[in-house]
């Protein structure tokens, strides 16, 4: 036991239930456990209400309950620069960002890892997410320091034994989803103690050990800094209204007005002022502002089963062996964390980027989130959804032979350096 106590891991705390559970595994397990809460968002800058306070105390609170030593870090102007710079950017070119999968490539798996390892001097890193890889414990400690590579690819023998990242037992909770972009560096020096564990055993646990603060917080959703807020009122703030024409989709005519196309999401229920039917957005033209519409949710022009992504982000074997043979692979797709796994055939271009064919249209497909990659238990890695094929209403126009009233936005989307 003396050697094992002597392993040092600093271990991110959130102020909720999951990374509080994770933090008492490791203190059982005789790790010399640190806390860590990282603040990422200024409430100096916030006109609404920022939890972040709250968040640390309780944090803090979980810390002290199990006598291990808290620090807290500000990443403000890291998550400025790294996050919500790229999330403004994503809108104003009118795609749809997932800041959730970019927040944890580069300031959780990246800023906190070096300082965990820099400043703490741990030998591991560990989160509260449902998640697993395939190194036991020890092999974690016993990590040497890999240089990135330079290339576009990693060369095929230089890493060794890669470390693979594996869904959670749990696969309602499953988050591989979120941690579909960090590094082979990053996975090397994680532990996940949740990996094995279902979210109610995680809650039990909790309570057994009087860790009731936590237990009696609401599950976090959404975009951390914007809480319970307008989402429109708050991105109005960061950026200038675009005011634009609602365009139905089957015949052109223009049926209301918007302030700005980044406003709104494919699939999403456009409110527009007068109407009382429900119309839901398939489609976004960034040169004339129009967001075009559709009189139903189920609407074929919601419909598609071919995108694009940008360079692919591998993260044990880049790319895999069966796409640098064959130039084509069979797995599994989603592209919003807990949807139904998709089976679909991936085709390499020479760039690196993806083309994806799905086996059946998916209801929704949006530019700018990832599209996450699986084999069996193992995630493969993801890329951002940068081009769109048609939707199933423009094919069966286009069966039909009837005359296109217009090209279609989303194919227009295209394809740049891998970010």
């Amino acid at each position: 036991m003396l050697g094992v106590a002597r392993r040092r891991v600093a271990c991110a705390l959130s102020g909720g239930v999951d990374s509080a559970v994770a933090a008492l595994l490791l203190r059982q397990r005789g790790y010399e456990v640190t806390g860590v809460f990282m603040r990422n968002w200024d409430t100096v800058d916030e006109k609404g209400i920022c939890s972040a306070d709250k968040d640390c105390e309780d944090a803090s609170r979980v810390c002290q309950m199990l006598d291990i030593p808290f620090h807290q870090v500000s990443y403000v102007k890291e998550y400025w620069n790294d996050v919500f710079s790229y999330l403004l950017n994503e809108y104003e070119l009118g795609r749809t960002p997932n800041p959730d999968i970019v927040c944890n490539k580069y300031i959780k798996f990246n800023h906190f890892l070096h300082y965990a390892v820099n400043n703490l001097g741990a030998d591991a890193v560990a989160t509260g997410h449902y998640a697993r890889t395939s190194l036991e414990d020890e092999e974690v400690f016993q990590q040497k320091h890999i240089e990135k590579p330079q290339g576009l690819f990693r060369n095929r023998f230089e890493v060794r034994n890669a470390v693979k990242l594996l869904q959670g037992a749990d696969h309602v909770k499953d988050q591989t989803f979120f941690l579909s972009q960090i590094s082979q560096e990053a996975l090397r020096r994680t532990i996940f103690p949740l990996g094995e564990l279902t979210k109610g055993f995680v809650r039990k646990m909790a309570a057994e050990h009087r860790l009731h603060h936590v237990l009696q917080r609401k599950e976090s959703m959404g975009i951390c800094f914007i809480g319970e807020r307008n989402f429109e009122k708050f991105i109005l703030e960061y950026l200038e209204p675009r005011p634009g024409n609602f365009v139905s989709i089957e015949d052109d005519k223009v049926i209301g007005t918007h302030q700005g196309w980044f406003l709104y999401t494919f699939g999403q229920r456009a409110r527009i002022g007068g109407l009382r039917e429900a119309w839901f957005v398939v489609d976004k033209n960034i040169a004339s502002g129009d967001v075009f519409v559709a009189p139903s949710t189920d609407h074929p022009a919601l419909y598609r089963d071919v995108l694009r992504t940008n360079r692919v982000h591998w993260i044990a074997e880049e790319p895999p062996a069966e796409l640098i043979q064959d130039k084509m692979m069979d797995c599994h797709f989603r592209f919003q964390h807990q949807m139904a796994l998709v089976p679909c055939t991936l085709t390499l271009n020479q760039d690196g980027t993806v083309w994806v064919t799905l086996v059946k249209p998916i209801r929704a497909l949006t530019p700018g989130q990832f599209a996450v990659f699986y084999k069996g238990d193992e995630c493969l890695g993801s890329g951002k959804i940068l081009r769109l094929g048609p939707s199933m209403y423009t094919l069966q126009q286009n069966k039909n032979g009837e005359k296109l009233a217009r090209d279609e936005p989303a194919r227009e989307f295209k394809a740049e350096p891998s970010t």
